[in-house]
């Protein structure tokens, strides 16, 4: 796993190795208790909080949350042995992907406008001029902003000269894009999983690490120890994450236990071919455009807030469903392999995914081993697997890939490169028809999956190996279409 120098993902990732750790040395249910003291012991000196007790409960709230658990519903009286017993025995995964932790959270103050000391007084008053909600005031020669009046429009921010007004914001609040998270009566971070569309951009933005996600690897090292076959399904944009080649890694995840590590991308070329036939179906009679379906935060997105897309969601089922299917009419138990918290809900929804796994889980899982990916032999890929599946994880890939398998049908592309407030507007307007687009491509995440929430590495050092690989893979083959209705075919033998 690779250093960090954000503690907050440190601590995040050195709880996932420690329930590791302790699952491999046969102690989990007996010694999970002793973990937050292991990594937080009684010398160390707090470089955060108030002391090392706190240190350590916000450590132990970490260690469930890897062990699979639920902080909001944890009483605390209970032991940390009793929650790794609890996640031996179950045999569902966790109903909902992501828990906060309150112990954790700084409790931000309300996101709010403030004048700094930049502020010169100006004659003319441009901020106060500026505010429609009599918001602003000026004493002892400087601005003012009644925060009961203010509304957070920024209007004072873009008026002012000197730059001398500034936005505070709430992290997770700002970056949610559906407003699923909110303060609860505590004052601390609260998740509306009705609203929430598992998007991981609150987890990504605190910078305390609040948030986290309720981890199956205790699942996957019980189905590993049970003898049963299982499969790893790594997403395409793994490549790169690790200080090694693609097929070094698929080695180094059959060393950590798996029988079988296999592409994603196998299932995005099926995704591929089925999304490129269902375009041309579509736009032959008469749809005005068709959005992609692959990423399941989009989808989640649709289902929850914007139902007036919903027909014109592509009804083509995602690589990770196609890749499955495969995988389990050969038998294996499957795990795919991502940077995404949404494919956690996806994954309950089909059958044929029994567990998610992230690349900060994978890291954790081969530190936590001694594995070095980049020591290992490399697994042959498989040749039949185009270029176009292995770039599905930048924005783009996958509208660039029904393009191409559709050779003589040029089509009009549109993408949505990440979704926030701004892109749910734009979304809703193109539900009414606005835009000019054939396909459109939504993804979650800014860059794509590259910008997951659970990736290792920063977009600028993974675009090189991805592209690398795709320079290496065959092209994408031509989709076989729908036949046209005889009407179209009177029509163009004439």
């Amino acid at each position: 796993m690779n250093t960090t120098d954000n503690k907050a993902v440190f601590f995040k990732r050195r709880a996932l190795k420690e329930v590791i750790a302790a699952f491999d040395r046969g102690e989990l249910e007996t010694a999970a208790f002793r973990i937050p003291f292991t990594v937080i012991p009684k010398e160390s000196k707090s470089t955060v909080r108030c002391c090392i007790y706190k240190e350590r409960a916000v450590f132990r709230a970490r260690t469930l949350a890897a062990l699979g658990g639920s902080v909001e519903q944890d009483d605390e009286a209970t032991s940390l042995n009793e929650y790794a017993k609890q996640a031996l025995l179950r045999k569902d995964v966790p109903s909902t992907p992501l828990t906060v932790m309150d112990i954790a959270c700084k409790g931000c103050v309300k996101a709010r406008h403030l004048v700094t000391e930049a502020c010169q007084g100006c004659l003319a008053r441009p901020c106060q001029q500026a505010c429609r909600f009599g918001a602003i005031s000026f004493e002892n020669g400087h601005s003012k902003i009644d925060p009961e009046k203010c509304k957070n429009c920024g209007q004072c921010k873009e008026a002012c000269p000197y730059n001398a007004i500034t936005y505070v914001p709430v992290p997770c609040e700002q970056s949610c894009p559906v407003n699923a998270i909110h303060k609860g009566e505590n004052g601390f971070a609260e998740i509306d999983f009705d609203k929430c569309i598992s998007c991981g951009h609150c987890m990504d933005a605190c910078p305390f690490g609040a948030i986290m996600e309720r981890s199956q690897l205790v699942d996957i090292l019980s189905t590993i120890k049970s003898g049963k076959k299982i499969c790893a399904m790594v997403a395409p944009s793994i490549v790169g994450q690790f200080d090694c080649t693609l097929p070094q890694l698929l080695t180094a995840i059959k060393k950590a236990g798996f029988t079988k590590a296999t592409e994603v991308a196998l299932g995005a070329d099926v995704t591929t071919a089925h999304e490129a036939a269902e375009l041309i179906e579509r736009l032959e009679r008469g749809d005005k455009f068709m959005t992609t379906s692959c990423c399941s935060a989009w989808i989640q997105a649709v289902k929850k807030h914007l139902p007036a897309l919903k027909p014109f969601v592509s009804s083509t089922l995602t690589p990770m469903a196609y890749t499955a299917e495969i995988e389990k009419k050969n038998g294996f138990a499957t795990v795919f392999v991502g940077p995404c918290v949404s494919k956690r809900v996806e994954a309950t929804e089909n059958a044929n995914v029994d567990y998610v796994m992230t690349y900060e889980e994978l890291g954790a899982l081969l530190d936590a081993k001694n594995i070095n990916p980049a020591e290992c032999e490399e697994t042959p890929l498989d040749p039949s697997i185009s270029g176009e599946s292995r770039y599905y994880g930048v924005t783009g890939g996958v509208a660039q890939a029904v393009e191409n398998a559709l050779p003589g049908h040029p089509i009009k592309k549109m993408a949505i490169n990440g979704l926030d407030k701004k892109a749910m507007l734009m979304l809703q307007a193109y539900a009414r028809g606005v835009g000019d687009f054939q396909l459109l491509e939504v993804m979650s995440c800014k860059g794509g999956c590259i910008g997951g929430p659970c990736t290792l590495k920063k977009q600028a050092q993974v675009i090189k190996p991805i592209k690398d690989l795709v320079a290496q893979s065959p092209k994408v083959k031509p989709a076989v279409l729908p036949e046209s209705n005889p009407a179209e075919k009177k029509e163009q033998s004439k």
